[in-house]
């Protein structure tokens, strides 16, 4: 499985965005508010680009916008409560690491005589489950900081993959 650079990009902004430190008022509900402009700046990714996945990321309950004066783009909840499968599955679509596994029906022209879906399921249902223990809380750590991913899932409960 490997990422696009687009969720790439995606992680390092919403990172820097939910980085402790940088809240703001309570018309943000305590969390910072940054314009695709300044995003830009900062994270020295095009503005079209970054204004691109704001939009994606908003639309996926990521990011909430703010119009007006002090307007622009803020997480739309605790860093702690988006997960790294979350902010994936926004960019990227379903967590599916073979065709057997993403849902749609047809896609493999062994389907029916393969011994393999089951067990692509439990591998994909792992990964999901490691992606799920991971959230951005933990991404915006400094990296000698970050919790093994096994401490991670046994202190959050997982949610089921779809």
């Amino acid at each position: 499985m490997r990422l696009n650079r687009l969720t790439d990009y995606a992680v390092v902004m919403l990172a820097h965005i939910g980085r402790p430190g940088r809240e703001s008022g309570p018309e943000a509900g305590g969390r910072r508010v940054v314009t695709a402009a300044e995003m830009a700046a900062d994270s020295g990714v095009p503005l079209p680009t970054v204004a691109k996945l704001m939009k994606l990321l908003a639309q996926a309950g990521i990011l909430a916008s703010q119009r007006g004066a002090l307007g622009g783009y803020r997480l739309a909840r605790a860093p702690e409560r988006i997960t790294m499968a979350e902010i994936i599955a926004a960019l990227e679509g379903p967590i599916a690491l073979t065709a057997c596994v993403d849902g749609r029906e047809g896609d493999c022209e062994v389907e029916s005589l393969c011994p393999m879906r089951g067990n692509w399921d439990k591998v994909n249902r792992a990964v999901r489950q490691a992606l799920d223990a991971v959230t951005l809380a933990d991404m915006s750590l400094e990296p000698q900081r970050f919790p093994p991913v096994a401490a991670a899932a046994a202190a959050r409960p997982v949610a089921q993959a779809s």
